[in-house]
């Protein structure tokens, strides 16, 4: 087994046999910068929230398994302590990746409103004018960015993503999202949790365009208490936004090196993402902690 990349979060290791493994660790990156402290845990909420929606949804996708026993790879092929593995870890297919991140906006906030209120742009072309931050939007969007290796990803307006990847795909992607996005939406409402925008990744293996890497998780998501959402005014969220709103407090430049976290900012970010877990799921975080110990 070897490691073949590494992210802001992920380091991803191929175990042959068009199967590769993806380990969440508990890293957390604000500002594009990974930050010098760690979240316990995190990455086995968000293995757990992917796991979780990926036996939910009706839709092709590169999920194996998070037990990685029952591949047969033996404790000397593993680069570090085995125990680290469990939990955070998913067994998947190994997808020639689509170009593209495949936004879905329900709610008009973060970077796409900051873009409305200076005038509008890729990612807000669709959408009529009067509109405040928080916004329900009339119907979800479709937004595509490039899928950047480095730094910031880049809103496509429609007209260049089709040029990127072509008509056909275009609307088998935004079809796939949207679809995918009603039905999270759906299911996080049930729950008291508003699904205000999430991104996804696709790829085709065996000539199947499938769902691949994260999905539907506080990383990949932006999740509100629906009793806490008020347009006009910024929403708390169920991420990285309790540690974003304290980097901008203490006037970080948002350049290396990030300054470190104080061990309540450490420990409320742990908790907003095992609540999140929690609500959406229907189960216990701990639970899955003992499933995989």
């Amino acid at each position: 087994m070897r490691r073949i990349g590494a992210g802001k979060v992920r380091d991803i290791y191929d175990l042959g046999d068009d199967r590769l493994l993806l380990v969440a660790s508990d890293r957390i990156s604000a500002y594009d910068i990974v930050l010098p402290d760690q979240i316990p845990d995190k990455g086995r909420v968000l293995t757990a929230i992917s796991r979780y929606f990926f036996d939910l949804l009706d839709t092709p996708h590169h999920y194996l398994s998070t037990d990685v026993s029952e591949f047969g790879l033996p404790e000397s092929d593993w680069p570090a302590d085995p125990s680290f593995f469990a939990g955070r870890s998913m067994v998947v297919r190994k997808a020639e990746v689509v170009p593209v991140e495949c936004v879905v906006r329900g709610y008009l906030y973060g970077s796409s409103w900051r873009e409305y209120q200076a005038g509008g742009g890729p990612s807000t072309e669709q959408l009529p004018p009067g509109l405040q931050l928080a916004d329900r939007l009339a119907e979800p969007i479709f937004t595509p960015s490039t899928k950047a290796t480095e730094g910031h990803d880049e809103n496509l307006d429609e007209a260049g993503a089709r040029k990127l990847i072509g008509d056909d795909l275009y609307e088998e992607l935004k079809a796939r999202s949207l679809e995918i996005y009603h039905k999270a939406a759906e299911h996080s409402a049930d729950r008291g949790v508003i699904l205000a925008d999430t991104k996804f990744e696709f790829g085709h293996f065996g000539g199947e365009l499938i769902l691949i890497d994260e999905v539907l998780t506080p990383d990949s998501s932006r999740y509100w208490p629906r009793d806490e959402w008020k347009p006009g005014s910024d929403v708390p969220s169920f991420d990285k936004q309790y540690v974003r709103d304290w980097l901008d407090q203490a006037q970080w430049d948002h350049h290396p090196p990030a300054p470190h976290l104080p061990p309540e900012v450490i420990e409320g970010t742990r908790d907003r993402y095992i609540e999140a877990h929690d609500r959406i799921t229907d189960s216990k975080f701990s639970d899955y902690l003992a499933e995989h110990s």
